[in-house]
């Protein structure tokens, strides 16, 4: 039996755009000609899947459908949730269609993740298949590349989950690691008849209303629209804490390929300073008394630079009225002003700078200094930078 690819996306993606009423959910960004959720449904073409099933909201309907439609996928089904619950409603919902048979496999996948090896990635998940049961889950760990507060992690004994940790401090996501800890993914593999089983031991009142939700949906063009009375009384819980942490038969598919949610500016900027070739053209080179600065991409309010500041060099104190910045260090020491403090980043790592903030960098040292910086606001142009100080001779 093949697997179903189950994909989750009904996430909002709020971290990245805080305080604004008006953004782009993560999983539908266009980071130069690709999106996370189309490179999720490109994972999906290999032999060992099923036609997928997405989990959504009817607010993502219209662009689940273009993607769809983009990356020719002639069938599927959509399941349309009436109103967030978070996952445990949404994955056992997606489950309960009739469409998929009591003891199919299911992997369920995030919209918004970003994956390579894609080979070894499907093999873990082919050779992992005999070992579903009617009550056991797997979970899929990636092995850290550095200690990070912004991931969870869990604890294995001979591949058995023995603890999840959510998001800790650096200090202690350290000790983890050194204890064999692994970065929870997020990712779900186990057959329908082991949901319905855990849900209905550990959360029945939630097996319940979605079974309702489901049983009364309306079905039209390939989509489910659930129930909205019997959905809203399903209780908003993760599927990690309403199962994962219940169940004692969650076991670990651990690996070492690259991975990211891509869940802040910061990994952002990483995945376009690793990719940053495939968007360096000569036109969008601008040079400056300091150094230079190179536009690599420009999206749906926000826009991608780095910065080259020569040894010495030195960037006019400045303030932005519209826009706010991240900045990942990626070469040398960056001596930064930001308000009344002096900080000095290394590289590897970020600073964030808050709109109407007065800040500048400068390079002390003898080699240069490069920065990946994204904008973000709603004037991404010169013409919002308002001087102080400048060593050039440009404030009037």
């Amino acid at each position: 039996m093949k697997i179903r690819p189950v994909i989750l996306c009904g996430g909002s993606g709020t971290r990245l755009w805080p305080k604004q009423k008006k953004h782009q959910a993560k999983q539908f960004i266009d980071f130069g000609n690709w999106t996370l959720l189309g490179k999720t449904l490109e994972r999906i073409k290999s032999s060992i899947y099923d036609y997928p099933i997405i989990s959504t909201n009817s607010k993502y309907l219209k662009q689940v459908k273009q993607h769809l439609k983009k990356h020719k996928f002639r069938q599927f089904k959509i399941v349309l949730e009436p109103t967030k619950r978070n996952t445990a409603p949404a994955i056992l919902s997606a489950a309960l269609i009739k469409d998929i048979p009591t003891q199919q496999p299911l992997m369920f996948l995030a919209a918004d993740h970003l994956i390579e090896k894609i080979g070894i990635f499907n093999k873990a998940i082919k050779k992992n298949q005999k070992k579903l049961t009617q009550n056991n889950i797997f979970i899929f760990g990636i092995k850290p590349k550095m200690p990070s507060s912004e991931f969870g992690y869990f604890l294995t004994k001979n591949n058995e989950v023995t603890r999840f940790i959510e998001k800790p401090k650096e200090a202690k996501a350290k000790q983890i690691i050194k204890n064999k800890g692994y970065w929870n993914s997020g990712m779900f593999y186990l057959r329908k008849d082991s949901i319905i089983n855990n849900f209905k031991k550990y959360q029945p009142k939630i097996y319940r209303n979605c079974l309702n939700a489901v049983n009364k949906a309306k079905y039209k063009g390939n989509t489910y629209y659930l129930n909205k009375a019997s959905f809203i009384k399903a209780t908003a819980k993760s599927f990690d804490y309403a199962i994962l942490e219940k169940t004692k038969q969650t076991n670990a598919i651990k690996l070492n390929i690259p991975w990211s949610d891509l869940g802040s500016w910061k990994e952002i900027l990483k995945m376009y300073d690793k990719n940053k070739n495939k968007y360096i053209k000569k036109k969008n080179v601008y040079y400056r008394p300091w150094g230079r600065y190179t536009n690599l991409f420009e999206g749906k309010g926000f826009l991608i630079k780095e910065l080259y500041v020569k040894p010495k060099g030195i960037l006019s104190l400045q303030k932005h009225h519209h826009r706010a910045e991240h900045w990942l260090v990626t070469q040398g020491n960056a001596k930064i002003t930001l308000n009344k403090d002096i900080i000095v980043k290394k590289p590897g790592e970020h600073i964030f700078i808050p709109l109407e903030a007065i800040h500048r960098v400068q390079n002390p040292g003898k080699k240069p200094v490069k920065i990946v910086e994204v904008q973000v606001g709603s004037i991404l142009k010169e013409s919002d930078i308002v001087r102080y100080q400048d060593v050039y001779g440009r404030v009037s």
